[in-house]
Parts: structure tokens; C-alpha cells; sequence
């Protein structure tokens, strides 16, 4: 098997999505198998780094990876915790989410577990602030995983993905800024970095995080697109309006679609550009990954990015 361009880090979980009258539809997600779905459907060569319990909500998960095409044999089957569950629930428009994953076994990665040459040959690393905000341990591997990949000569990419539920703010803000000082990209989503930065202006958000260290910070937001920051430049690039059917995973989509094209040497505009159209796309369907287009569905919804896909 030839080496992975993209490792994701972090904590996968089984889904259940309530998709109206009384019916509901299981998948597979947590943030960064997520974002290891949507590269590996755009052609990208993934693996996964973490853990899974040794129960039938692992097995599929794993079965479900490598129909994708991404590489599992970095990830340990941890014999006593079980692997993490989650139920989205929609009201209002508005999508929700209730989680069974403490003590998960993805919770338990440790440094020890880690190969050492896990990340040897990879391009990029991914992980986000949950793949911290999980447990203790969590966030060393994590962070033993950034050394590592720095050694390597690969480049580090983080989505600050806040979630109040793992961690209080003060805590959160402290170790997702520290982060975002180590890593190459950074995706931030713009609720979450109002609250980490208290700015509201996307454009002194992004100043922020440029000043902090990063080659790269592309600001999701919704239907009001992606501003993405770069050498000296800003650009503020717009999304497809869609009918949202289910935002789970957008932004996720976004990352993996946005770090392929990145992969393939696309300049940060056009893979931006990309990544907003398959983020559109994602949210017309239910499921967290379910509805992650390919390249050839992109290209067909969008024939106008031909060019620069």
C-alpha cells in the first residue's frame, strides 16, 4: 500500500440520524473521519490514527473506511472501551446532537500507543480541538503527533471545532490557540472563533490567527462563504446557495475537500473555491458523511470549476 498523503487524528463515532417519522438511518462520524471521507472521495490517499473499541460499532467503521479507500492499519482495537455513539436529532431547521463517548476508546490514546513512524511520509497531518478536548491523554497524542509530524517535514492542519460540552472556554481557548501557533493550516469556523477570540470582524479574526503563525487560515461561513488568508493576501470567496437539508459535517466536508486539492498542489483560492461547493453539496442530504459528494459529482453539480479542479 503506498504511503497516505492525508492521517487524520482524532475521535471517530458511530451516528444515528433521525430522519423524520419515527425512521432512523446509521452512518459513521466524528469530525476528522469525516474529514478523511471527503479527501479519500476526492482522490486523496488517507489513513486514520485513533482507537476503536472492540465491538460491532468499530467493526463498521472500519468496514465503512476502507470501502473508502482509507488506509486502517495505524488504528488500535483498545479490548475494554467501547467505541463512541452519537444521535442527531433535528427541530427547527436546526440540527442537534447527543453523544455516548465518555471514556470512548479513542478517548484512551496515549503517546505510548503511537507508532513511531506512523506520520513518516505523510504530506499533512489533521486533528482539531476535539481531538484534544476528548480526554488528558487525548491531547498529548495529539500533540506528541504534531512533534512528530514537524520532524518529519510534513505539514500540520487544525480545525479549532470547539465544543463546550468537552471543556470550558478559558481551558479550550488556551490549548486551541497554542495549537493554532504549531500548525501550517488552520480552519476555523467563524461562530467558534468569535467565541475563542471575542472579534467579531471575519477579517480581524483571520488577522488574528495569521499573527499567531499559520501559512494558511481558511474561515468558513456558511452561506456567507469562506474568507481565506495567505502570504499577503485576503480573499473572501462565495458558497453555492443550496436547499440545507442537514448541516452536519460541513465543515468537515470543507476540510477534506479543501486539504486534497491543497495535496494536489492547487493554489489556496482554487482549492477553497472547491472545497465550498463540496461543503454545499454535503448539506443536502442526511448523515455526517452520507451526503460527502465525490469529485465526479462535484464536477457535474459544478462544471464551471473544471479549470481549476
Amino acid at each position: 500500500m503506498k504511503k497516505p498523503d492525508l492521517i487524520c487524528l482524532g475521535e471517530p463515532l458511530f451516528e444515528f440520524s433521525d430522519v423524520g417519522n419515527g425512521t432512523w438511518v446509521s452512518g459513521i462520524g466524528g469530525d476528522v473521519s469525516n474529514v478523511a471521507i471527503a479527501a479519500a472521495r476526492q482522490g486523496a490517499r488517507v489513513a486514520m490514527l485513533t482507537q476503536l473499541g472492540n465491538d460491532p460499532f468499530g467493526a463498521m467503521i472500519r468496514e465503512t473506511w476502507r470501502s473508502e479507500g482509507i488506509d486502517d492499519t495505524r488504528v488500535v482495537t483498545h479490548e475494554e472501551a467501547a467505541t463512541g455513539i452519537y444521535f442527531i436529532t433535528h427541530k427547527t431547521g436546526e440540527h442537534q446532537f447527543e453523544y455516548r463517548r465518555a471514556g470512548s476508546a479513542a478517548a484512551r490514546m496515549r503517546p505510548v500507543d503511537m507508532n513511531s513512524a506512523a506520520l513518516k511520509g505523510a504530506q499533512v497531518l489533521h486533528l482539531s480541538g476535539i481531538s484534544q478536548a476528548i480526554s488528558a491523554s487525548a491531547s498529548a497524542t495529539a500533540s506528541a503527533a504534531i512533534d512528530q509530524m514537524r520532524q518529519y517535514g510534513g505539514r500540520v492542519s487544525y480545525d479549532t471545532n470547539l465544543r463546550l460540552k468537552l471543556w470550558p472556554l478559558e481551558r479550550a481557548r488556551k490549548v486551541i490557540h497554542d495549537t493554532v501557533a504549531r500548525a501550517d493550516i488552520v480552519l476555523p469556523g467563524y461562530d467558534d472563533a468569535r467565541q475563542l477570540t471575542g472579534m467579531d470582524r471575519p477579517e480581524d479574526i483571520l488577522s488574528y490567527y495569521r499573527s499567531l503563525g499559520p501559512e494558511v487560515v481558511a474561515m468558513t461561513m456558511g452561506d456567507n462563504g469562506v474568507l481565506v488568508s495567505f502570504q499577503d493576501e485576503v480573499q473572501h470567496l462565495p458558497s453555492p446557495k443550496v436547499e440545507v437539508v442537514d448541516a452536519s459535517g460541513a465543515g468537515d466536508c470543507f476540510d477534506g475537500a479543501f486539504l486534497s486539492k491543497l495535496i494536489e498542489r492547487k493554489t489556496v483560492p482554487e482549492a477553497a473555491v472547491y472545497a465550498a461547493a463540496a461543503a454545499a453539496l454535503s448539506v443536502t442530504g442526511y448523515g455526517a458523511t452520507k451526503p460527502i459528494p465525490t469529485h465526479k459529482t462535484i464536477m457535474t453539480q459544478f462544471p464551471e470549476l473544471r479549470g481549476a479542479a
